[in-house]
Formats: C-alpha cells, structure tokens, sequence
C-alpha cells in the first residue's frame, strides 16, 4: 500500500484488492439489462415473406396476396418408398383443395416417388395456371427447402418460360401447429386406453402402444 500525494492538504490512499475481494466483485457481477435473457413467455416471430424464393421466370411480375384462378398450387414432400406414406399426400391434398376451394392443387414428392415436382408443375399448367405456387409440406427450412425444390423447380419451369412460380416457406412456427401436435398426443394416448380406434397414420401398424 502506498500514498499518493496530489494536494498538499490532500492524500489519496490506494492499495491493490486482495485476492478475497476480487473474487467477491466477480461473484456479484450482473449483467447489463439488454444482455439479459427474457423470462416468462416469449413472443416468437414467425417466418416472414422475406424467407419466400420467388422467380418470375419470365412471367408478369405481381404481388401473390392471395390464391387466384390462374394459380396453381404444389403440395410437395420429401417422398417414401412406403407407398401408404405417399398416398397420405394425396389425402391431404384432397382436403386441402376442398376446404379452400382453390380450382389447381397437385401433390408432388421431392424424390423417391411419382409425381415429380416436375410432372406437378406441368399438369397446373395445363389446367390453365399462369402462375405455379409450391408449398414444401416441410416443418423447417432445410436444405431441402434451400437448395433441392428450389432447383428442381427452377429445371421443371424450364419447359414453361411463360409461368412464374414461387417456393413458399414450409411450416415453421405456427400456433395451429401446437393444436395439431396436441391433439395427436391426446388421441394416441386414448387409444392405448382403449378409448380410441388407431389414427389414420397407425392404423395396421400396431406401432401406437406402451412398452
């Protein structure tokens, strides 16, 4: 410890903190309030328009707000050599076409199985779709999404110069995703009780069961 003279009625004292001291100023740190983490529930913001791929391809360019006449629309998944897995996207598709009512939706499978992507683009096209929109039946955005339909879609409006078309972005994050989740979870745990048939996704498979 030392003396530092710097008035001549006035002496500041300083010495260095003990190894005691510094360790309990380390110990009582906080961080600063915008490093600290959020508690409680958080508000996730959903993918937004900006994460959509779009192309004109050549086409009229417009602002897609809403499914029109003239667009057709591509329900596409990643495709199964299990064939009950591939005839499910037919089903969905069928009770997506009927609840929205929009005139062109087709199913399409990434890889594995038919209809391609490709074959998909072509019949919109020939029903009279001037613009193709292909909704990946993904959760999230992986290469699939970034890379794969993007270029397989890019070769299949090769064949159509006169057709713009846009990749949407998959799932994500959605609130109706929780109910959808939550009522699956309820359903097989009813039908391990016995209060419940198995679901269109179990059934003859024996797989919804306790071990």
């Amino acid at each position: 410890m030392e003396s530092l003279p710097i008035h001549p009625h006035l002496t500041v004292t300083s010495r260095r903190p003990s190894l005691s001291e510094t360790t309990r100023a380390h110990l009582s740190w906080r961080p600063p309030k915008f490093l600290e983490y959020t508690r409680g529930p958080v508000k996730i913001k959903y993918l937004s328009r900006r994460t959509c791929l779009s192309n004109t391809n050549g086409g009229i360019k417009r602002k897609p707000h809403k499914v029109g006449e003239r667009d057709g629309v591509i329900i596409v998944d990643h495709g199964s050599r299990r064939k009950e897995s591939n005839l499910m996207l037919n089903q969905f598709v069928t009770m997506f076409r009927d609840k929205t009512g929009y005139p062109i939706v087709e199913p399409a499978h990434m890889e594995l199985a038919e209809p391609s992507i490709r074959d998909a683009f072509g019949s919109c096209v020939q029903q009279g779709a001037n613009q193709v929109i292909v909704s990946p039946f993904f959760l999230f955005p992986g290469r699939h999404w970034h890379q794969d339909i993007p270029s397989l879609t890019a070769e299949a409006a090769k064949e159509h110069p006169r057709v713009s078309y846009i990749i949407t972005a998959p799932l994500g994050l959605h609130d109706l995703l929780v109910d959808v989740v939550d009522d699956r979870i309820q359903h097989c745990l009813s039908h391990v009780a016995g209060d419940a048939d198995e679901c269109a996704v179990c059934v003859g498979t024996s797989k919804c069961r306790l071990y």
